[in-house]
């Protein structure tokens, strides 16, 4: 490699590893930081309410990075608000710009650890490639174990609601009463719906906010239901408690569903990692033998083929064994 791009890159790196160094020394000094900022910034609006325009003011502006020059960067990035929103529905304390940063850290990284290697530029790229994506398949985990774990509370808010309209309370009581009763994600959720109609937002606006924030379709039933209800009558107690059921009934299909297809999701598994664990083998065990799919261009020709029709097999079968319910 030549000694500039290898200059630039260990000083690229460098920064980014400083910039990592003190958002951690953040995190650990201040824990509590981003919780203070949403009170700060919910207070701040509230002062700086403009009787002209209320609506504009209830716009929540968020922070794409901590340090300013990124902050005004990042917005022209494409894919930074999706790369936002998904950080918001995860629930996670880092902001976009951390993980722009330390995914193109973790690329830069596997970029000059497979060129120092295999002096290869296709495999240099690869390892690049899946080490940057790290921290945004991470980002897609937490969010859809977030996203999971509301999707089981909601049947049970849902029943708590229906019982309190029952009882004889308002709707945005009925909320409350769930908001309290139940913890992370579908808690917090349902307090910053009520935030947005104690703060002068309709009903039927906040539950849509509420909808775009958490990606569930149940929830998207809930909202329209109550939004038609309000509109045309009814009772919304029958409407959410049969909801309710409905959501309970998808649930116990939808287990059926994952044992009846758990055969081949465990196809898929291991026809990915057999071809991949034999070449790690390989290479450990006869170097020579594979080294040529490294160097001759025909040989990196057929490992993209075959790492293209990997994926490609690997989508067909994911097609099959998912089942909408």
């Amino acid at each position: 490699m030549n000694i500039l791009v290898l200059g630039v890159v260990l000083f690229v790196i460098s920064l980014f590893v400083l910039e990592l160094f003190l958002y951690a020394s953040r995190i650990i000094r201040y824990p509590d930081r981003k919780k203070i900022r949403k009170r700060l910034s919910v207070l701040d609006s509230s002062d700086s309410m403009d009787s002209a325009d209320p609506a504009r003011n209830l716009l929540k502006n968020r922070t794409f990075s901590d340090v300013p020059f990124l902050n005004k960067v990042l917005p022209f990035i494409p894919g930074i608000l999706r790369l936002d929103e998904l950080i918001r529905q995860a629930d996670l304390q880092a902001t976009a710009g951390f993980f722009m940063i330390l995914g193109a850290f973790l690329g830069l990284t596997g970029f000059l650890l497979g060129s120092v290697l295999t002096r290869n530029p296709v495999f240099s790229l690869m390892i690049a490639v899946a080490l940057g994506s790290l921290p945004f398949l991470y980002v897609l985990m937490k969010k859809k174990k977030r996203m999971a774990k509301f999707e089981k509370q909601l049947p049970d808010a849902l029943g708590l609601i229906a019982r309190a309209l029952q009882a004889g309370h308002a709707f945005t009581s009925a909320m409350k009463f769930a908001s309290e009763e139940f913890d992370d994600p579908l808690g917090p959720e349902f307090d910053e719906t009520l935030d947005e109609i104690n703060f002068g937002l309709s009903v039927p606006d906040a539950l849509k906010n509420l909808s775009r924030r958490v990606d569930c379709p149940d929830l998207k039933f809930f909202v329209v239901s109550v939004i038609l209800q309000r509109e045309t009558g009814g009772s919304l107690a029958e409407i959410i408690e049969g909801l309710a059921s409905l959501i309970r009934e998808r649930f116990k299909f939808r287990g059926k569903v994952r044992t009846l297809t758990a055969e081949g999701r465990m196809t898929a598994i291991v026809l990915v990692a057999i071809p991949i664990l034999m070449f790690i083998g390989l290479y450990m065990i006869n170097r020579p033998y594979v080294q040529v799919l490294l160097d001759d261009p025909i040989g990196n020709a057929l490992l993209a083929g075959a790492a293209v029709m990997m994926v490609v097999g690997t989508l067909i079968i994911r097609r099959i064994i998912n089942v909408d319910v």
